[in-house]
């Protein structure tokens, strides 16, 4: 970090002081241009056509001829005197000059430095001026000294302050990895990361950290708790198969009437384990599945599924569906929600009760009904009967199930980005309502 601003700040200040060096010069030299050519223009109104023009000019003008160097050249054919050289001038011109590219009218002389030319022409007289440039290079060289310094003070200064940046930046986040290490070698709840007051983009790196920590910890122990269940509902329809092969292993021959009653048990309890695993499949491929949404007529689809499960379910079905009522939604998954919702309502109502489909369409919400009229659902049970594996504990062991028909309906609305809920009929039963 350090060594990329440097190089930048280094670059920065060469391609500045570059630029204003060359703006400076480029002044001097347009200025120097303007006073050369005023000079010129004053020359050639004068009209310096013998001696006496010649020391009239010499004595009116301002030339600085410590600076400056004229030449003038009189081309008439009457000219008494045809070349006038003002101080200086002839010891100029004895040395060759050289000129310098790329700029206009820039020469170098040895031991003079440089120099600007310009000459102008007026009525048969060649003017001709040389204006030494020593004055501007002093410029530019205090300008360039004065660049020079700031350039070398900037450098000094620099890594001192990058360093303190760089500090309070890097202080932080070496401070968030030594705890994530820490955190990642502890077998226990995860603590949350410190989070520093400054800076706050290191701050918001920390809470994000935090929420994903948390995430992650429920999420873990969320798989802890139903690999457990999953390996507690497992246990006992296998225990129950080995006990009954194990009693025809022993007593079948001599006692052959037990045979075709293990056998029922053993049949039973794997068509149980075979349901149990189905489910968990289920949950597993809807943890991990995207659902691809098509509107679709919910009216015309919630009729056929109820005329499909009406020979089925011992309770009478009361069906109140309008028709056209459409949803954008995944149509499968939507039915496999519908069909555990009616079983579920089923298994806990007695036979001769009444089972209420509704379907309604509010604005823009469409809701779907299903109320029995069974033993309810108790305060303390509603906020866990969506977990998996979940049963209350007056129907377990009475009723048959897995406890993941609920768990699997939720998931599936959640995916389907509906709302499932649960509230009491009154005066007795349960309503499950599927909020679209």
């Amino acid at each position: 970090m350090l060594r990329s601003f440097l190089f930048m700040i280094t670059v920065v200040m060469m391609v500045f002081s570059a630029t204003m060096i060359l703006a400076v010069g480029h002044q001097l030299l347009e200025t120097s241009q303007s006073n050369s050519d005023n000079i010129i223009k004053n020359l050639k109104t004068t009209v310096i056509d013998g001696d006496h023009d010649w020391k009239a000019w010499r004595f009116n003008s301002t030339l600085n001829t410590s600076t400056s160097y004229v030449h003038v050249h009189n081309m008439r054919q009457d000219a008494a005197e045809t070349n006038y050289y003002s101080p200086g001038t002839q010891n100029l011109l004895r040395v060759k000059f050289t000129k310098i590219p790329l700029v206009k009218n820039l020469y170098y002389r040895p031991h003079t430095g440089f120099l600007l030319f310009n000459t102008g022409h007026a009525k048969g007289i060649d003017y001709q001026l040389w204006t030494k440039l020593n004055a501007q290079f002093a410029v530019l060289e205090r300008v360039l000294l004065v660049v020079v310094i700031i350039l070398i003070l900037t450098l000094l200064i620099s890594p001192l302050y990058i360093r303190l940046i760089a500090v309070r930046l890097t202080g932080a986040l070496k401070q968030l990895t030594t705890s994530a290490e820490q955190i990642s070698t502890r077998n226990q709840a995860a603590d949350p990361l410190p989070v520093p007051t400054s800076p706050t983009e290191v701050a918001n790196l920390a809470n994000s950290f935090n929420r994903l920590l948390n995430r992650l910890f429920q999420q873990t122990e969320k798989e802890k708790l139903f690999v457990a269940n999953a390996a507690h509902e497992l246990r006992t329809p296998i225990a129950t198969i080995q006990s009954h092969a194990q009693l025809i292993q022993r007593r079948g021959k001599a006692h052959p009437e037990i045979i075709a009653r293990s056998i029922d048990y053993i049949n039973d309890e794997s068509h149980q384990m075979a349901t149990l695993i189905e489910e968990l499949l289920t949950l597993s491929r809807a943890d991990r599945t995207q659902l691809d949404f098509q509107p679709y007529d919910l009216s015309q689809s919630l009729q056929t599924l109820i005329s499909k499960m009406t020979p089925v379910i011992p309770q009478k079905i009361k069906v109140t569906v309008p028709t056209q009522i459409k949803v954008t939604a995944h149509q499968a998954s939507i039915e496999q929600i519908l069909t555990n919702l009616i079983n579920n309502a089923s298994k806990y109502s007695p036979a001769t009760s009444e089972i209420t489909v509704s379907l309604q369409q509010e604005k823009h919400q469409v809701s779907v009904y299903i109320a029995d009229q069974g033993r309810g659902i108790s305060a303390a049970d509603k906020p866990h009967i969506f977990e998996r594996f979940y049963r209350a504990s007056d129907v377990r062991g009475s009723t048959q199930g897995t406890g993941l028909g609920l768990a699997i309906a939720w998931q599936l609305a959640e995916l389907n980005q509906a709302t499932l809920t649960v509230a009491d009929n009154q005066p007795q039963g349960t309503i499950f309502k599927l909020e679209f």
